[in-house]
């Protein structure tokens, strides 16, 4: 049965977390939000997310090609976006081959950054406001710092970014689809938070649910959610089977709270919602 209205967002003032604010979207239109919706928060992680749409973008565009040599001998731009690069946690040296397992990467997504820079030629944060934040009406968002975890700004702005990924008109759809489909399907490795995952699917920056468990969506998300977490408090998942988006951000880092908090959570928004 659905919740009552309201019972969703009413349970983020309970959460162990500082200054949270969470809200739902579909396609269209912002559904609930709830606590300080133009507050600034640290991204952390879900910053990945524009860096990776940054990417697709040039690759829409003819000047980035998935499979170019980038980083370690062997790694491409697949498989840096996908975690299969072998490049450590926030290490420039590889600590395994390209496809043996999937090594969550910042040092990876820090070169891709780097990459859209050189392909752009334009410095990274200011192409991100021009071809992400600017078209999207992300206003009151920015880049700080680097480009797998220096994402600054409200819920109100990812919300919008949410309802590009429902919906997109900065990429193809088709590029889209592709990113989030499983890429190098049957890599085992680490989720940071819920560790070993047999398999630990992800496409091309988007981290999937598959049939995760734990995880950190909620136990109704479909199969085919996606997004991320960050370490500051902050997720945004994608269910495309629901058509529904939903972002949290918190001024409180990650840790057991969130794992308590936010699959709970999640299933209450499907509930009210879908």
């Amino acid at each position: 049965m659905p919740s009552s209205r309201g019972a969703a967002l009413a349970q983020v003032a309970r959460w162990s977390a500082s200054n949270p604010a969470a809200g739902i979207t579909d396609a269209t239109r912002t559904l609930g939000e709830t606590g300080d919706v133009e507050r600034h928060h640290e991204w952390a992680s879900v910053t990945k997310l524009i860096t990776t749409l940054c990417v697709l973008r040039l690759v829409d565009q003819g000047e980035i090609a998935l499979d170019e040599p980038v980083g370690p001998p062997e790694s491409t731009v697949r498989h840096l976006l996908a975690h299969a690069s072998g490049l450590g946690f926030d290490e420039g040296a590889a600590i395994s081959k390209p496809e043996r397992r999937r090594v969550y990467s910042n040092a990876g997504f820090d070169l891709l950054g780097a990459l859209v820079s050189e392909r752009s030629g334009t410095p990274f944060a200011r192409y991100v406001a021009e071809a992400v934040f600017e078209p999207l009406g992300m206003q009151a968002s920015r880049i700080e710092g680097t480009p797998s975890a220096g994402g600054v700004g409200p819920l109100v702005d990812l919300l919008r970014f949410a309802r590009e990924l429902l919906l997109p008109t900065l990429i193809a759809p088709a590029t889209l689809a592709l990113a989030t489909a499983i890429a190098f399907p049957g890599l085992d490795g680490v989720l940071p938070g819920y560790g070993r995952c047999t398999p630990n699917d992800w496409g091309l920056g988007f981290e999937l649910r598959d049939a995760k468990d734990p995880h950190w969506t909620g136990r109704h998300n479909s199969a085919s959610t996606f997004g991320h977490f960050g370490r500051a408090g902050s997720f945004l998942w994608i269910d495309p089977t629901l058509g529904l988006g939903c972002v949290a951000l918190a001024d409180t880092a990650f840790g057991p709270w969130a794992i308590e908090a936010w699959p709970v959570f999640s299933d209450a928004v499907i509930a009210e919602y879908s």
